[in-house]
């Protein structure tokens, strides 16, 4: 009988919980989880740094690198858990970009 979901031992441990939602094929997926991290780390700031319109180059700047890794870490994804962080951290890291370009963009006030 096949098995939807694969069972493993309950743990309290946020580690573990965070490798079974990454890792659920049982294999380790080192250089797609570290773009899942990154994405999802240049997200939170560039939404956060982006309520503040003067730190328009640092959320313009991490919202753009952000997106870039997000596109790639969806590129070369292996798990469903994989790409739902990715997708979440991509968002995130679009709202602040388009946000840091309405506030004054890339380069607003340090070049001309």
């Amino acid at each position: 009988m096949t098995q939807a979901v694969r069972r493993t031992p309950t743990s309290r441990n946020p580690r573990s919980f965070i490798n079974t939602v990454l890792n659920s094929d049982g294999k380790p997926h080192p250089r797609e989880n570290t773009l899942v991290a990154a994405t999802v780390v240049l997200g939170l700031l560039a939404i956060v740094s982006s309520a503040w319109s003067h730190l328009h180059l640092l959320s313009s700047w991490s919202g753009l690198v952000g997106i870039l890794t997000g596109a790639w870490g969806q590129f070369i994804s292996a798990t469903t858990g994989e790409r739902f962080l990715l997708i979440i951290g991509l968002g995130a890291a679009a709202i602040g970009f388009f946000l840091g370009m309405a506030h004054g963009g890339l380069f607003g006030g340090v070049i001309g």
